[in-house]
């Protein structure tokens, strides 16, 4: 199957795509601040850039979309186009996350996933779910966590 759109315009469509300030993450970013937390924004100095920076709870938030990262559920789903290099693609990306996470945490930061599902669509939360979600977590000690919690 050849893709609909041309060239051009596939390659304007895919640099659209933001990495960060993405509305899932400022969902997120307004939800915590709200409730009272302060964060700091894309750490360069720490393994993967996490969107949320918790230093006073030597934590970190990534908040990651359910296609590029291959979250299991329903929004995931596999492209039927380049289904090869996009399989290899996700593949990387998903090993990426899951070394940049034990990087992490060898250094004793705790990291918190929210995936987009969590966010969107019929089974989103709702900013006190979230809120409520995180602030448990935080009181744990788990150094991993997820929102929605893996079934």
């Amino acid at each position: 199957m050849t893709d609909v759109h041309t060239i051009a315009v596939r390659s304007k469509n895919m640099a659209a795509i933001r990495g960060c300030d993405t509305k899932p993450e400022i969902c997120v970013r307004k939800a915590l601040h709200q409730a009272g937390f302060r964060y700091r924004l894309h750490v360069s100095t720490l393994p993967g850039r996490p969107d949320l920076v918790f230093p006073k709870y030597k934590s970190v938030i990534f908040v990651q979309g359910c296609f590029w990262h291959m979250h299991q559920c329903a929004m995931f789903h596999w492209p039927k186009t380049r289904a090869e290099w996009w399989k290899a693609k996700l593949m990387r990306n998903r090993a990426h996350d899951e070394l940049v996470q034990d990087k992490l945490r060898e250094m004793g930061w705790r990291v918190y996933v929210v995936w987009e599902c969590a966010l969107r669509g019929k089974n989103r939360l709702s900013a006190e779910q979230l809120v409520a979600s995180f602030t448990d977590w935080l009181n744990c000690d788990l150094p991993y966590g997820e929102l929605p919690a893996p079934e």
